[in-house]
């Protein structure tokens, strides 16, 4: 049997069909995020802030517990980063604690550990050592256990997820070395022979591939007469004849994960193995990724947590011009920028999560939005610890320990964190991800006016559709409840954080009628306006954050739990977010975009090669973009299991 020989060739159109296929088309549920990107301040979908139940956090702490000592005594980061290889007794002794099994349930021999728990594992593990945190997170996230949990069929769950508890490691693999955030373009492709599917492709950046016992596979079936074919997601055996591990890719961070390329010639796969029907692959993976993606948020706010420890510990120790540094205005307002944000990454988390935990409300945005704002914000709170530390951030914690100093690796958790605008969507990706969520509504009204496809009476029953809508919603932006002083009023305890929940009210009204006036005036150019969507997104996940925070705030009041403090916190975050917010704002109408196109247009027509003269380019030979044409590998297996 030969496999396609060619990659498939799709049109922008046809790709953006096969993204807009895999969508979730409904809203079943209540979405706070949503209702903020169309003007309505929902606060009673978060507040009061939801909680675990009392049995749920006891199982929780107690894991955390155990965690916290193997991580504390049998995980040497150092070694990690110096080997670039988490070793063998690490990862057996994760399976030994069930750490593989944080999010399987307890009937499949998991712990059945909530999403709450669940992250603040990750975020303790990838403390310890990032690379740990991602090696737990990949199998769990997005490897077998969670496609199978969503999507898979009892025999399934019986036969994978017990391996997956405690003994076997997972990875997911769509990225090809040619497809990366398009999968329309998707080159492997899973041919039906009798009770099997035969698999021929290559695979890029497998996370955990190098080690992995099992694979959740995307492939693209062919139609045929019994089946409708398309992108389709299978479990793989990894020692299954013709799976090659040809090379285990190394970066600049995450030196310890265990990332490959992985080449799939004439592999049989059980039909029993396919996850759901055919062509179903896409919506799982990103369904999976709703709250897959809160993995990252929680490495994020893990390593804010150390940035504000090392931070305050090395401010206090260091002294200029006769004071600490912490004393001078210039440091001061970075420690004040990262110990804020972090209070606020840890409240978008939690409440993220437990939403996730509860199922009452569709949180696909709010999950997408921890994601956006953790990796961006996590960056920048990294870059200003080195920032702080100087000339020490930028020295390796090797060579400070070398000549007697303490070792502090800044500089590692800036190269580990950088990875995280990209994994999992990158930043720009998830702008239009978000962006196409946020306007949801009026597409569904009066999309149809803007298809170029769409016929004249089509187009009429739409904007009668639309005329109606906008009747009713267009109103309500004009005034609300963040206009009346007193209103929320229970947040006012000493410090004053009603006053930033009536500025989220007022400016979700705002952001909806600049959404508005978008469309209005760019109509179906209005996806090409990516500059602009990134703003509208980046102001929803301000505004969310903001949320979060207070009512984050609020709770620890009511619990006691450093109430006062949370307060200020709360506060400060909410004052830095609004000037951010307020820029955004205007650089929705004054901003670069139209000259940046055409300088653009200018260096990629080579209008500016002069501009790259004298330099000496270092780079190494070779294709752009490696031959990933189908047939058996010439490469030594790197496969590598843990026994």
């Amino acid at each position: 049997m030969s496999a396609p020989s060619s990659k498939p060739t799709v049109t922008e159109r046809e790709a953006r069909q096969v993204a807009e296929a895999a969508r979730e088309q409904d809203w079943r549920k209540p979405s706070f995020a949503k209702e903020l990107f169309l003007g309505r301040f929902r606060l009673d979908l978060i507040h009061p802030h939801p909680l675990p139940p009392a049995e749920d956090a006891r199982r929780g702490e107690e894991f955390l517990a155990k965690l916290r000592v193997f991580c504390e005594t049998r995980i040497d980061a150092a070694r990690i980063e110096r080997e670039a290889r988490i070793p063998d007794e690490v990862i057996a002794g994760l399976k030994e604690i069930g750490a593989l099994g944080m999010k399987i349930d307890t009937k499949y021999g998991g712990l059945g550990l909530t999403q709450v728990y669940y992250n603040k594992a990750l975020a303790l593990a990838g403390s310890a050592c990032p690379a740990v945190g991602v090696l737990l997170s990949a199998h769990q996230s997005i490897g077998v256990p969670q496609p199978l949990k969503l999507f898979g069929t009892d025999e399934q769950k019986a036969e994978f997820l017990p391996r997956c508890a405690r003994t076997d490691i997972s990875a997911f693999l769509l990225t090809e070395p040619d497809v990366g955030s398009d999968p329309a373009r998707l080159a492997t492709s899973a041919v039906r022979d009798g009770d099997a599917y035969v698999l021929d492709g290559v695979k890029l950046w497998t996370t955990n591939g190098v080690i992995a016992d099992l694979l959740v596979v995307m492939a693209r079936v062919p139609k045929t007469e019994d089946g409708k074919g398309g992108i389709t997601a299978f479990v793989v055996e990894t020692d299954s004849p013709g799976i090659t591990v040809e090379n285990r890719n190394a970066f600049m961070g995450l030196r310890g994960i265990e990332n490959g390329v992985t080449r799939f010639h004439q592999v049989r796969v059980p039909a029993a193995n396919r996850i759901g029907p055919e062509g179903a692959g896409l919506k799982i993976a990103l369904t999976t990724l709703n709250t897959g993606r809160l993995s990252l948020p929680a490495s994020c706010v893990a390593a804010g947590k150390w940035c504000l420890k090392i931070a305050r510990e090395w401010s206090a120790a260091r002294e200029q011009w006769g004071r600490p540094i912490a004393e001078h205005e210039a440091v001061g307002k970075k420690i004040s920028f990262i110990a804020a944000t972090t209070f606020a990454l840890e409240a978008v988390l939690d409440l993220s999560s437990q939403m996730a935990d509860e199922d009452r409300n569709d949180i696909r945005i709010e999950g997408a939005l921890a994601k956006l704002f953790a990796s961006e914000m996590g960056w920048l709170m990294a870059d200003e610890l080195v920032q702080i530390r100087g000339g020490r951030g930028f020295e390796t914690a090797e060579s400070l320990a070398a000549r007697g100093e303490k070792a502090v690796p800044a500089e590692q958790v800036l190269r580990d964190l950088r990875i995280n605008r990209i994994f999992e969507g990158s930043t720009e990706i998830m702008h239009l991800l978000i962006a196409r969520e946020a306007v949801d509504a009026h597409l569904k009204v009066a999309g149809d006016l803007i298809d170029p496809d769409k016929s004249l009476q089509d187009k009429a029953k739409a904007g009668a559709n639309a005329g109606v809508f906008y009747a009713r919603w267009l109103p309500k932006l004009v005034a609300g409840s963040g206009q009346l002083p007193g209103t929320y009023g229970e947040f006012r305890h000493g410090i004053d954080l009603s006053r930033h929940l009536r500025y989220v009210e007022r400016n979700a009204r705002k952001l909806a009628r600049s959404t508005f006036y978008a469309m209005s005036r760019w109509q179906g150019r209005m996806e090409t306006k990516q500059g602009f969507l990134g703003r509208i997104v980046d102001i929803g996940a301000e505004l969310f954050a903001m949320s979060a925070a207070c009512v984050r705030a609020e709770l620890l009041r009511t619990q006691g739990d450093h109430g006062r403090e949370a307060y200020q916190l709360a506060d400060a975050f909410c004052e830095q977010s609004r000037i951010r917010v307020e820029e955004l704002f205007g650089r929705l109408w004054t901003n670069t975009d139209t000259v940046d196109r055409k300088v653009v247009k200018g260096v990629m027509g080579g209008a500016y090669t002069w501009l790259e003269e004298g330099i000496v380019d270092p780079s190494g030979d070779g294709p752009w973009i490696a031959d990933t044409t189908p047939g058996p590998s010439k490469a030594d297996n790197l496969h590598r299991p843990v026994n």
